[in-house]
């Protein structure tokens, strides 16, 4: 007779399976630990960015924007114009870009391109990662390459542009090269942590990303701008010594200040400071020696000072670099999800086929924090203009200087708070203007 609550099984019945004798099943990747990583390394940089960007950069001070009082009719009239016939294909890009990565990302249609390109060199999973990044790269560009050429077009018409089709098509093939490169080394790193350790990769990974964010923020100088532009010392002269005494006046380790050969690309007027430590550089464009007067191209660099007076291009890649790796850990997170992996066609974060997937989820989470990114670099540069006022004294070259670059660059003067919030990384003009004007009252 059976033992109670034991079936006996047919006389007919086939035996029963033998015990798994193989490796025991991996236990699903952890959701919890990567989560609160993700918290922790998000409240730290909210309190630092509180403690390093400056919420108010004059206190007590209230700018009233007037657009009438520096600009025209007629001025104003031609950045509205060349707005309107830029931001619908920028816009129309940006959405584009997204549906594209997150067909590819939330489809097997990614999976399957990053599997196909690796083929014909083995389909070893590093040519998979790196073949597949490449090749995901290259389809989001051309999907979205009408829509860059008709901004380009918009640009040439206002002036701005001084490319040729030619030049510009090079310029293009050029940042996706950089661009397709830097992002396939990083998942190369990440993918080969998460085969090595499952388990722990994230916080490896996590790791990993600040670190290259900050070589690349300090090698970005030497490495990736030499593709684009070349660089030649500022001429020796009166405007040379009044500029590197500007540096050592405001307490900058210069030893030259460089000119970029920007007439190439562009009419605009810019200058920039980069890297940092041994890398550091004061750029100014050709541009903006050409056109501008010795006393608004002081202004200028008193401004870019004022960035490297205040370490900013540190704090950029400080912040830059903590949120990367919170990033990573909230990426852990979500490729913990079975229901995302299966409509990837991938089996988790070590498998190269999730690759399409994680550039998804990077494209949408960078669109996410953008309002946040720019808002501070916002700060960041209200904060180089109170430098730069507080150096040179000079309202009035700072009025004409911002004027002038305003109208050169045919900026937006009346931006929309959308227009702020995805793609503003500097004050308006006008806001710039009011800026200086509320300083100047401040110190009567």
């Amino acid at each position: 007779m059976p033992e109670p609550g034991r079936e006996t099984p047919p006389r007919d019945a086939p035996p029963a399976p033998a015990p798994p004798t193989g490796p025991p099943a991996v236990a699903p990747p952890p959701r919890r630990a990567p989560a609160l990583a993700a918290g922790a390394l998000l409240v730290l940089v909210v309190v630092l960015a509180a403690l390093l960007v400056p919420l108010d950069v004059l206190p007590g001070a209230d700018p009233v924007v007037d657009v009438g009082r520096d600009f025209t009719s007629a001025e104003q009239q031609r950045a509205a114009t060349f707005a309107a016939a830029v931001e619908p294909p920028a816009y129309a890009s940006l959405v584009l870009g997204l549906v594209v990565s997150g067909v590819l990302g939330l489809t097997r249609l990614g999976s399957r391109l990053v599997t196909a390109v690796a083929r014909p060199l083995g389909g070893g999973w590093a040519w998979q990662v790196l073949l597949g990044t490449a090749a995901l790269a290259v389809v989001g560009r051309l999907a979205t390459l009408p829509l860059s050429a008709r901004v380009e077009a918009v640009r040439r018409d206002a002036g701005l542009s001084t490319r040729t089709w030619g030049t510009w098509a090079v310029d293009v093939a050029k940042s996706l090269a950089v661009s397709a490169l830097v992002t396939a080394l990083v998942l190369l790193v990440v993918v080969a942590v998460a085969r090595r350790a499952p388990r722990t990769w994230w916080a490896w990974g996590a790791g990993a990303v600040a670190a290259l964010a900050a070589a690349g923020s300090f090698l970005y100088p030497v490495v990736v701008e030499p593709v684009f532009n070349e660089f030649t010392p500022l001429p020796a002269g009166a405007l040379r010594d009044d500029l590197l005494a500007l540096a050592r006046e405001e307490g900058v380790p210069a030893s030259d200040v460089l000119v970029a050969d920007a007439s190439r690309r562009t009419t605009a007027l810019n200058a920039y400071v980069s890297g940092f430590g041994s890398t550091r550089r004061i750029v100014l464009y050709d541009t903006l020696l050409a056109q501008s007067t010795p006393a608004e191209v002081r202004l200028v660099v008193a401004h870019e000072l004022g960035h490297a007076a205040n370490d900013d291009v540190v704090v950029g890649t400080v912040l830059g670099a903590l949120g990367g790796a919170a990033g990573v850990c909230v990426l852990a997170v979500l490729l913990a999800s079975p229901r995302l992996l299966r409509r990837a066609g991938a089996d988790g974060p070590g498998d190269p086929r999730a690759v399409p997937l994680a550039l998804a989820l990077v494209a949408f989470g960078g669109l996410l924090v953008s309002p946040a990114v720019n808002a501070v670099s916002r700060q960041l540069e209200q904060r180089a203009d109170l430098a730069s006022l507080e150096t040179t004294g000079d309202v009035e070259t700072f009025v004409a200087g911002f004027r002038r670059l305003a109208l050169t660059n045919v900026s937006e003067l009346r931006p929309s708070p959308l227009e702020v919030a995805l793609f503003s990384t500097h004050p308006s003009a006008p806001e710039r203007l009011a800026f200086a004007r509320a300083w100047q009252e401040q110190q009567r």
